[in-house]
Parts: structure tokens; C-alpha cells; sequence
């Protein structure tokens, strides 16, 4: 039996489904917003609507964006003849970081896993190999994760885009293995994007 009152155990348990949050965090959480003036309840509310209202995928690489297309896709002063190729959004922020890379992205949005029941028609790889037909692209840059998955995925995408003559690299191994590409450091990055050999 909760003794809280039924609006406040609402909140806690919508806020336990967030990644990361356990039932004390919840309620940490709770607690604070419950404190908090109305005004600014009002505005995270809107906020967290809006984003969901505005946020789409960017129809070229599958990034989200609220406009009709991304700021990366849509800057003329970005290199136009490369696509680094990454698993998930988070991903291309932690390349962005690194201030080395100039290039395109790609989003897959997962990785092919057949003990997870995901296949390349899961992820966004016919929409890359159909985007490589239609700009003049020299070198796709294989990002995905260092783990099991991420190399299947770089491994199957590299067949596909070979027989094209496109010239396919994967970053170094400065990138450890088993890591998520968002949590890796900047200089790691870098190195691994400096580094990156023919694949």
C-alpha cells in the first residue's frame, strides 16, 4: 500500500520509465517538482510537448532536426564527398565535439543483431546505399560501436558499398572495444577519426 497521494504516485512511476531513473531517483524527482513554482512546471511541461511536437528525422540522414532539413545536411560549407556512418544520433553530437570532422553523417538507428531479431532491414542501411547513388561521395567513414553488432553492421555495409567503388575506412581501434561512441572522449575521437585506416 503506497501512502502517497494518487497524483504523486503517478508522477513517480511516469518518471521510473526514464533511462536511468530507479524508484528512489523517482521520487527525488518527484519531490523537487512538486517545489517548484507552477510557472516553471508550466514551462517544462510545454517544452517536453514541444519537442515532441517539432522533432523529426532528417530526411537525408536520419538525424533529428525541427527544421525541414538538418543544419549539417543543409550547410553548404561541409564536405560534401564524405558520409561518416554512425548507430545512433547521440553519436554524431560526440563526433561533433571533436571539431575534426567536417563531413556528412548517417544514422542507422541500431545495429544489425540477429540474437536481438535485428536485421539490416531494421536499420537505416537501404536508405544509405540509395543516398550514396545520388551525391558524389569518395569516402563513407564506418563509425558504428567497437562491440560484436556495431562490426557486423560496419562488415555487412562494406560489402554493399564496395562493389561501387566507394573507398570505405573504419575508425582506428583508439575507440575501446565494447564502448558506446557517445560516452568516448573527444582526443579518443579524434585519434580514432585521424587514424582511421581502409576497411
Amino acid at each position: 500500500m503506497s501512502y502517497y497521494p494518487k497524483s504523486l504516485e503517478r508522477l513517480i512511476s511516469e518518471l521510473a520509465k526514464l533511462p536511468g531513473i530507479g524508484e528512489k531517483s523517482a521520487q527525488r524527482l518527484a519531490f523537487h517538482l512538486i517545489n517548484q513554482p507552477k510557472q516553471d512546471l508550466e514551462d517544462l511541461s510545454d517544452s517536453l510537448l514541444g519537442v515532441k511536437d517539432s522533432i523529426h528525422f532528417c530526411p537525408n540522414c536520419f538525424t533529428i532536426t525541427d527544421q525541414e532539413m538538418c543544419e549539417i545536411c543543409s550547410d553548404p560549407k561541409r564536405d560534401q564527398s564524405i558520409v561518416c556512418v554512425i548507430e545512433d544520433i547521440r553519436d554524431l553530437y560526440a563526433l561533433e565535439r571533436t571539431h575534426e570532422y567536417n563531413g556528412l553523417y548517417h544514422v542507422l538507428h541500431g545495429a544489425i543483431s540477429p540474437l536481438e531479431g535485428v536485421g539490416p532491414g531494421d536499420i537505416k542501411a537501404k536508405e544509405l546505399i540509395e543516398r550514396l547513388k545520388d551525391l558524389p561521395i569518395e569516402e563513407v567513414i564506418m563509425a558504428t560501436n567497437p562491440s560484436p553488432e556495431g562490426e557486423a553492421t560496419a562488415m555487412y555495409l562494406k560489402n554493399l558499398i564496395a562493389p561501387a567503388g566507394i573507398k570505405v575506412t573504419r575508425l582506428a581501434k583508439g575507440v575501446p572495444i565494447g564502448a558506446d561512441m557517445e560516452f568516448v572522449d573527444e582526443i579518443t575521437l579524434t585519434k580514432a577519426l585521424e587514424g582511421r585506416t581502409e576497411f
